[in-house]
């Protein structure tokens, strides 16, 4: 869905500001019009996401507040990743009176609407593929020439850790413990202070080694630590997923959530860890291309959301994770799933029902329910943990991301959704899930389809979904009336499915760049029959906003 901001209103604010880096920046701002901003402000529904605590100890409410302290430290860490001109852009708008502007850009991260194609509503600047990670004037053929010259900066330029800067003509590495030192040092502290007053043993060992790890810039100890997480407090903290480096795919950004765990819907969720093995060995490839080298440990957690930072928490909002990223210890313990239940429910009630009371004809809409929706959601995180994850190509071991590069992120995201259809099947079949869930599955898939393509088919999310609705519209899974209502074949969406799945596995097993690149090419796109759906939409919500009442505890 896209809105051109056609007429930029020339309002120039000039402030020169000190950043944390030490240089002086002026800025000078053009602002689109204040309808544009407020329509899109509009397209998010406000919801307080918050949980019982009262059973909390007192102490664990305070090491809450801590935590959110140190979660507030990754927004800042995250606007400085996005952009090198952001912290002076936000002091401006602080000073600006006009509080629409500074409430997109807070919410976005940035002058550039993650609603609307990235589309600049201050400047009309371009946001740089490599976002602030890169020299903002750095092309990718610079980048790889540098190498060239300068093999032995391959390692720290490729880091995930790192921010690429120019040090006169010359581009360096600079790790984020010395970069973001000014958000990771007090972050650093918090966490200490937070380990020392919990009564959580795995609790503490996680925070304490994920201060140490702002410090020394290697993250693999306390991502260990975070899979043993095993009390009410769930607190993942730090740089993690690459989606904001357009450019290459390399960097991670900061992000926090921290949740509330809900014991009783987990335990009802450790099934699925027990038939891991089961869904790898049933995926629609050659076994050689299968992956029973992660770690069997795969714990599924439901949690309430009570604060969210960073990453997370720019432009649409996150439903559910699967971390850690890192493939050492994926394979030495697994990841953990992670789902946000409230804030799917959230969404649900707000958001998918209305979508699909306009795009599904009425036998469609009448097969929705939110346990397709939520488990869906469950097994597209479980799928970013199935097939291939470390590759042989051309003789070398590597990693699927890496050969992928800036089209693994769409690509992996497609494969997750996908394969959360192919395995939800399979659970069916074993009795873990309920055999009645097929009533709803498929007619409550393509709603959610609906929902995420109106985000925009820039986003990794966005384009995977524009390559599932694209081939299944192809394979006949999907029809259109001659209303415009869209409607489900049952049969042949669950061989689309499996067909979709397994051409998005072997470009993972192959680390085939240029067959990515040509379904991308083909399939992310808004076709007219969608567009037709979408542009009926235009007064349901795109996404949430939330506000955290524990925040507001602090002031």
């Amino acid at each position: 869905m896209k809105h051109t901001i056609r007429v930029i209103t020339a309002i120039i604010i000039v402030s020169t500001i000190a950043l944390i880096i030490g240089c002086e920046r002026t800025i000078t701002m053009e602002k689109a019009p204040l309808d544009y901003v407020e329509s899109e402000l509009a397209k998010l529904a406000p919801v307080s996401l918050t949980t019982d605590l009262s059973y909390l100890p007192a102490e664990e409410v305070q090491v809450i507040k801590l935590l959110v302290k140190a979660g507030q430290l990754m927004d800042k860490a995250f606007l400085r990743q996005v952009s090198q001109d952001n912290v002076a852009i936000k002091k401006a708008l602080s000073k600006d009176g006009q509080t629409a502007y500074g409430d997109l850009f807070n919410i976005m991260f940035g002058p550039w609407n993650r609603l609307d194609e990235h589309h600049a509503f201050l400047n009309e600047t371009e946001k740089p593929k490599g976002a602030g990670f890169y020299p903002a004037d750095m092309t990718e053929t610079e980048f790889h020439q540098w190498l060239t010259d300068h093999p032995e900066d391959t390692q720290a330029f490729e880091h995930t850790f790192t921010i690429i800067s120019r040090d006169g003509k010359d581009l360096k590495a600079i790790p984020y413990s010395e970069y973001f030192k000014a958000e990771l040092k007090p972050a650093a502290k918090l966490l200490r202070e937070a380990a020392e007053l919990t009564s959580d043993k795995t609790l503490a060992v996680y925070l304490r080694s994920r201060a140490a790890s702002f410090e020394s810039n290697d993250y693999y100890q306390s991502d260990m630590d975070w899979m043993d997480l095993a009390g009410d407090i769930e607190i993942v903290i730090g740089p993690y997923e690459v989606y904001e480096d357009g450019l290459f795919g390399y960097k991670a950004a900061f992000e926090s959530f921290l949740c509330v765990v809900d014991h009783n819907e987990s335990d009802n969720l450790k099934k699925i860890g027990d038939v891991l093995d089961d869904l790898e060995r049933a995926l629609p490839i050659a076994d050689k291309h299968k992956n029973f080298e992660r770690g069997s440990e795969s714990p599924f957690k439901v949690v309430n959301e009570i604060f969210a930072a960073g990453d997370t928490k720019a432009g649409v909002q996150t439903l559910a994770f699967n971390l850690p990223n890192d493939e050492r210890v994926r394979e030495a313990k697994g990841s953990k799933k992670v789902m946000l239940k409230n804030v799917m429910e959230a969404k649900y009630d707000k958001i998918l029902t209305s979508i699909c009371d306009i795009v599904l004809e009425k036998e469609a809409k009448s097969h929705l329910a939110f346990d397709s929706y939520f488990k869906h959601i469950l097994m597209h995180e479980v799928s970013h943990g199935l097939g291939p994850g470390t590759i042989e190509k051309d003789g070398k071991t590597t990693t699927v991301n890496r050969e992928l590069k800036d089209l693994y992120s769409t690509i992996e995201e497609a494969k997750a959704d996908v394969l959360g259809m192919y395995t939800c099947e399979l659970l069916i079949d074993k009795n873990i899930f309920p055999r009645d869930m097929r009533n709803s599955l498929y007619e409550t898939n393509l709603g959610g389809m609906f929902r995420s393509i109106r985000f925009g088919i820039g986003e990794a999310h966005g384009g995977g979904v524009a390559i599932q609705m694209n081939y299944y519209l192809d394979k006949g899974a999907v029809k259109v009336d001659n209303d415009g209502k869209f409607r489900v074949n049952k049969r042949l969406y669950k061989k689309a499915v499996k067909s979709l799945a397994k051409k998005l596995l072997i470009i993972e097993a192959e680390g085939d760049y240029e067959a990515a690149k040509k379904l991308v090419e083909k399939y992310v796109v808004v076709r007219p029959e969608v567009q037709t759906a979408l542009d009926m939409l235009n007064d349901v919500p795109v996404d949430i906003r939330p506000s955290y009442p524990i925040e507001r505890e602090l002031n």
